[in-house]
């Protein structure tokens, strides 16, 4: 026994908690029938595999054969952009290591799907850049993942070779962690995995586990079957005295009352227990005659035409929106300011803007892009409406960072326009329709649409609408409804001296926890100054 301890104290290939389940198991030897030996030397066999499994799981994607220590990864690249992704813990990215086996499968990595976004619940395959076979290097594009938000390329960070592709292009709502393609270290080993299935896989290993559980004595068995045949008792069999509630029949006695729309509660059973049988049916319907078939040609001549219609299933930045705006409405308390602001000094600045644009080959600057700029120096002057509501805290942010609601095909996108205070007048309308272009070819990034702290919704300008209240778009705290600008007459200086103007409306939502209305109303002054008096914004 001394021997036994000084050998497991010295053991450089145990844990502590290994080498006190042998000393005690050893040590307690002569004490343990055959039986408790074995559950013994289970019991520690389970704890070191269960630490093997928990260091497997500890892996990150794309990590070194040497170096599992590794627990934060960066997954993927934009399209025509770099690395982006920031670190994800090993909680967020789903694969799992495999090893050969009895089944014959040789040391191989299973590929789940990654979580590419903050909100990213499932995800879509746009297409794979690598086939069945090829060779697979660290940085190369493995394939084109559809996110909730954008399409994002995944890229490989360990060399080896794709055999098995089991989401193909335009696989659809591929659940976080699901298993999408196989890879291994060896060409060789491609062809063995033509066939793999990882549930097949995965149950064999359940199955192996089940048999090598210790069974059961006789003695137990025949306790666990005895509870099987408790249900048999006729207890549970309908009273033959029923309170009148309920009518018991039988399946097929049912089918022909709803079939020759016959009340159950008008007959009297003549089964078992009283249970109304298919004979009591057929004998109410003789007895009644032709009054059936006669309601019969009644029904279909007043059944309304089938309607006519295309189920269109929903894209994912469709759900995304849905799920964000429900949770806005739901959890936010939204009330709302309007304000009319005359646009004709602003209507005559865009034009001498757009005369120097034309003559210096620069993009033209629209109405839109002078509300952003109006916006953002708003919340600059008033920063209170520039914050976010949590628990513990309103959060005030010192950048101006504006989103803008741009719809397209796939469903509406908010790309951001940084600093937008700080920018010029130029620089917002080359972002704003470099951004638009991107939005409409769903090709956005998320540097492209993350990190907004207030947005600008324009209805008025592109489809005429001229007065609407937009919803928050959370985390922030308001957002701005433009409406188009329409003439109206106005007094002028005499009693009979009228005059034309046009005037835009503008519409905030506000975060009532956030934004007091006195605030909201100072914020909206600010912003009719700037619009009224552009040049203001220029200095």
């Amino acid at each position: 026994m001394a021997y036994a301890s000084h050998l497991f104290k010295h053991s450089k290939k145990l844990r502590n908690h290994q080498h006190a389940d042998l000393v005690r198991w050893l040590s307690n030897d002569s004490h343990l029938s055959g039986g408790k030996r074995n559950d013994a030397w289970a019991v520690m066999e389970k704890r070191r595999y269960s630490s093997a499994a928990a260091n497997s799981t500890a892996m990150s994607f794309g990590a070194s054969k040497k170096d599992v220590s590794r627990t934060f990864m960066k997954v993927g690249s934009p399209i025509a952009g770099p690395l982006f992704m920031k670190d994800f813990a090993c909680s967020q990215v789903h694969w799992k290591r495999g090893f050969s086996s009895d089944s014959g499968l040789p040391p191989h990595q299973e590929i789940g799907m990654p979580s590419l976004s903050p909100t990213m619940t499932e995800g879509n395959i746009a297409r794979w850049l690598k086939k069945e076979g090829d060779k697979i290097s660290t940085g190369e594009v493995l394939c084109e993942v559809e996110t909730d938000k954008a399409t994002v390329e995944m890229e490989c960070m360990e060399e080896g070779y794709l055999a098995k592709i089991l989401k193909g292009d335009g696989a659809k709502e591929i659940k976080l962690g699901e298993v999408i393609a196989i890879t291994v270290e060896d060409e060789e080993d491609i062809a063995k995995f033509k066939d793999y299935n990882p549930s097949a896989s995965g149950s064999g290993a359940t199955s192996a586990n089940e048999a090598s559980a210790p069974t059961p004595p006789a003695s137990h068995k025949e306790e666990v079957e005895k509870p099987a045949s408790l249900p048999e008792p006729k207890i549970s069999k309908p009273s033959a005295a029923p309170d009148g509630d309920r009518t018991f029949a039988s399946p097929l006695a049912r089918k022909l009352a709803e079939d020759h729309n016959v009340p159950l509660s008008s007959i009297k059973g003549t089964g078992p227990d009283g249970n109304i049988v298919k004979a009591d049916i057929e004998d109410y319907l003789a007895s009644r005659g032709k009054e059936a078939p006669a309601t019969k040609p009644v029904a279909k001549d007043t059944s309304a035409p089938a309607l006519d219609y295309v189920d269109i299933p929903h894209s994912q930045i469709r759900k995304v929106t849905a799920s964000r705006l429900l949770l806005s409405k739901q959890t936010i308390p939204h009330y709302y300011l309007t304000v009319d602001t005359c646009v004709d000094k602003l209507m005559g600045l865009r034009s001498q803007l757009n005369l120097i644009q034309e003559t210096s080959g620069g993009k033209r600057i629209s109405v839109n892009d002078l509300v952003i700029k109006a916006a953002a120096l708003a919340l600059r002057k008033v920063p209170q409406c520039n914050s976010s509501w949590t628990d513990s805290y309103i959060r005030q942010y010192n950048n101006v960072n504006i989103n803008v609601a741009v719809q397209t095909d796939n469903g509406l996108y908010v790309p951001v326009i940084r600093d937008a205070d700080k920018k010029g007048l130029s620089k917002i309308a080359d972002e704003v329709k470099n951004l638009a272009q991107k939005a409409k070819e769903n090709s956005l990034k998320p540097e492209d649409y993350e990190g907004g702290t207030f947005t600008v919704s324009n209805l008025g300008g592109p489809f005429g609408i001229k007065q609407f209240c937009a919803i928050i778009n959370p985390p922030q705290s308001g957002i701005l409804a433009i409406g188009s600008a329409e003439k109206r007459v106005i007094p002028g200086s005499g009693p009979d001296d009228f005059k034309f103007a046009s005037f835009m409306s503008v519409t905030l939502s506000c975060d009532h926890r956030v934004i007091d209305g006195a605030i909201g109303a100072e914020w909206l002054k600010a912003f009719k100054g700037y619009i009224e008096n552009p040049e203001s914004m220029l200095l």
